[in-house]
């Protein structure tokens, strides 16, 4: 039979889907004893002079810079930036661009009136960066450079470079629109098109010209990334752009030879052929699309390597995504004990920004998971849909930043060629209202704000409408309800939850929801222990449904002494658990400051649940004679999610939902049973749609 996947020019396979996965492991190497997964091999420095080593490193790290295509720019950027108050750089991947401006801009004295700030679209990358470039300064981040990312700042009054997330540059922007305590601000990774990354486009403009008019001190604005449209932006801020070229190493890419649906397990395939080919020095980097992909497949590989390998595994798994644990997300930057291999799963959160060390193999499964918004049903989707031919470049590169390497794609040259150019802006596609909530608070009329692309007036139209139903808004203008809403870094329904809450005599509890719900998913599936993972979750399983069972399961891991140890017992995911209770540590703290009054309702879910309907009011479907649900918004059939506590068990006739997840068919997430007469009760406004 012909191999399904074409892994090398001379035509050698990796199997037609019947190959065993095992006999793919390459003979058992020498190794260094090691006790656990994932544990580091401390450095056996022998006794020489420090003074030396530092001296020695201090040394390296120069000549490093020194070898940066961006090094060779400095003056021309700095001359640039003199003559003019706004700077487009378009630098290559590997051109230092990130590390190196800021302390160009150090040296020349533009942080003697104010900050330099950074943004990035990712905290890994604001706290990976800000550490490297500390070091190349020898300084400790907090002193010079440090960085503030969510949950964390580690900020002094002497820090003069900051790194920072563009979420919190825009909260920032909520408090002084003019952002007075910053002398010039990078925004890093413009590409990447966010929402909150468009808007900072609009809002850092505003702030120059209002600085001009006001003949306060200059704001200088710098412009960075590998791939954006430079003409786009040129016409949008009216300057000039740059060119850096990069210092990257040749990729050679390869393409399956036919489409593979279980692009998973295609990825498994192609990973331990690579283990069995490659020499054990080459690292490698697996884009996938979620959390739940990720650890499926990490657990995966950890159990094959346990079964080809009588002693330690010769294969360390690294994950890397959005809701991991910041100490945990670090972890994949560090050298891994001598003969033993890096994997590195991660979402394309490891696509531009970040530099993890050793990569040389990258496998592209040509998906990201996508949330898109559909006006005219009034539903956010999630979908997982194809990457643009943009980021499958921006992801091969990542085998190519140390040394010559090598990327896998498990999709067809043909496949590829049908990939949009570009990634669709996020404003685009994206749930406007806590868009429109954010410059009402800042008093900017969305029609009369200045973005780069305009969003779709349906779509401005529907964040309106919800922000109206909400009360956060009347007759188009900001309300008290309103500003207190955008005080929480949530979306606007989940911030009305939270202010409603003390009215039904359970804020306790919903703060405990609200932080659960902005988590990832808290339930672990085991393959091998299905059963007992299912007797396990069966024990916090609410009748009335999965709001319930969530909320079950935090409280209880609030009050474990020993959460490790617990949440293994139970199959729960511990870094999304703790997750959410610094999340409901910042809630509880932003509601101590609007004095909202701290009670909880005890066993009464009613309270729970009917406070749910408050700001989920969009997200309630009714149940057909024919077996499905349909949508009051939108009036989409729809299926109870197989995740829920409710699936194959009990159809309620009313239920509440977090959200419309669609694949092959349309499904409701975390589900909730509520009485249809409490519809009119606490949502009058759409009475008429029931009837």
């Amino acid at each position: 039979m012909e191999s399904k996947y074409l892994i090398n020019g001379n035509g050698n396979s990796i199997g037609n889907g019947n190959t065993s996965l095992t006999s793919n492991f390459a003979a058992k190497r020498k190794l260094e004893p090691m006790k656990e997964q994932n544990c580091l091999k401390k450095p056996n420095y022998s006794p020489i002079n420090n003074k030396n080593l530092l001296t020695n490193k201090r040394s390296c790290i120069d000549q490093e810079r020194k070898a940066l295509p961006v090094y060779h720019c400095r003056q021309r950027i700095l001359k640039e930036l003199e003559a003019n108050d706004t700077l487009l750089i378009m630098g290559e991947t590997g051109s230092g661009k990130t590390t190196q401006i800021p302390q160009f801009l150090l040296q020349a004295g533009y942080a003697n009136s104010g900050i330099i700030g950074i943004t990035q679209p990712r905290r890994v990358a604001a706290i990976t960066i800000a550490k490297r470039v500390a070091q190349e300064l020898a300084s400790n981040v907090g002193e010079t450079v440090g960085y503030t990312v969510r949950f964390e700042d580690a900020t002094t009054e002497r820090t003069r470079i900051r790194y920072l997330t563009d979420g919190i540059l825009l909260r920032e922007a909520i408090a002084d629109r003019l952002l007075r305590r910053y002398s010039v601000i990078m925004l890093d990774e413009a590409h990447e098109r966010t929402v909150n990354a468009d808007l900072l486009f609009g809002i850092v403009k505003e702030a120059q010209q209002e600085r001009r008019k006001y003949k306060l001190a200059k704001l200088k604005l710098v412009i960075t990334s590998a791939t954006m449209d430079i003409d786009h932006f040129g016409r949008y801020f009216n300057v000039k752009g740059m060119y850096l070229e990069g210092r990257t190493h040749p990729v050679r890419v390869l393409h399956t030879k036919e489409p593979h649906e279980d692009y998973i397990h295609a990825a498994l395939v192609t990973l331990f052929d690579i283990h069995r080919h490659e020499p054990i020095n080459h690292d490698v980097l697996i884009f996938l699309t979620g959390q739940e992909e990720i650890e499926a497949l990490a657990q995966q590989i950890r159990q094959l390597a346990r079964i080809n390998n009588s002693g330690p595994s010769d294969v360390r798994v690294f994950t890397l995504y959005a809701q991991l644990a910041q100490s945990k997300q670090l972890e994949c930057f560090l050298p891994v004990p001598a003969n033993t291999r890096k994997i590195v799963l991660a979402t394309n959160i490891a696509e531009t920004s970040i530099t993890i060390p050793g990569i040389r193999c990258v496998i592209d499964c040509g998906y990201v998971k996508e949330k898109s918004f559909n006006a005219s049903s009034g539903l956010d989707l999630l979908k997982t849909v194809r990457i643009s031919q943009a980021q499958a470049w921006q992801r091969s590169g990542r085998a190519g930043r140390d040394a010559p390497g090598i990327c896998y794609r498990i999709y067809t040259k043909a496949t590829m060629e049908k990939f949009r150019l570009a990634a669709q802006p996020e404003i685009l596609r994206a749930n406007l209202t806590a868009t429109v909530l954010q410059l009402l608070a800042l008093g900017i009329d969305c029609a009369s704000f200045d973005f780069i692309d305009k969003p779709p007036a349906e779509g401005v139209e529907s964040a309106y409408k919800a922000l109206e139903q909400l009360g956060a808004i009347k007759a188009g203008s900001i309300t008290t309800t309103g500003r207190w809403m955008a005080q929480f870094p949530l979306d606007p329904r989940y911030a009305k939850l939270l202010l409603a809450a003390p009215t039904f005599g359970c804020m306790e509890e919903m703060l405990s929801l609200v932080a659960a719900l902005s988590s990832d998913n808290v339930f672990i599936g085991h393959t091998d222990k299905s059963d007992l993972a299912t007797l396990a979750h069966a024990k916090f399983h609410s009748k009335h449904g999965d709001h319930l069972t969530l909320l079950n399961v935090f409280s209880t891991f609030q009050k474990t002494e020993k959460p490790k140890i617990w949440c293994h017992d139970n199959f729960l995911n511990i870094r999304n658990l703790n997750y959410a209770r610094n999340v409901r540590n910042q809630l509880a703290e932003i509601s101590s400051k609007l004095n909202l009054a701290l009670n909880s309702c005890g066993d009464n879910t009613d309270a729970v649940k009917k406070c749910l309907l408050t700001g989920l009011f969009d997200n309630i479907a009714l149940l057909q004679k024919e077996g499905h649900y349909l949508t009051l918004s939108g009036r989409v059939k729809a299926k109870i999610h197989p995740s829920s506590v409710l699936h194959g068990k009990y159809k309620p006739q009313c239920l509440i939902f977090t959200e419309l997840v669609q694949t092959e068919h349309n499904f409701l997430r975390q589900v909730t049973e509520i009485s249809i007469d409490w519809i009119e009760e606490i949502v009058p406004s759409i009475k008429c749609i029931l009837k």
